[in-house]
């Protein structure tokens, strides 16, 4: 599942190259900062992901 949006990616970093590579990576560690939100709110019995869970 792609969870970067590609185009606005470029847009943030500008003049920088992007390597194909970059893109799964970054796509990785965001699913996993997704993953590590849902159990903290879970901990918290909560079923709304909030800010202060990431």
């Amino acid at each position: 599942m792609a969870l970067i949006n590609k185009s606005e990616l470029k847009n943030l970093v500008g003049d920088m190259k992007i390597s194909t590579e970059f893109y799964p990576a970054l796509n990785m560690k965001v699913e996993e900062l997704v993953r590590d939100s849902i159990r903290r709110a879970k901990e918290n019995q909560r079923t709304t992901l909030m800010a202060r869970d990431v």
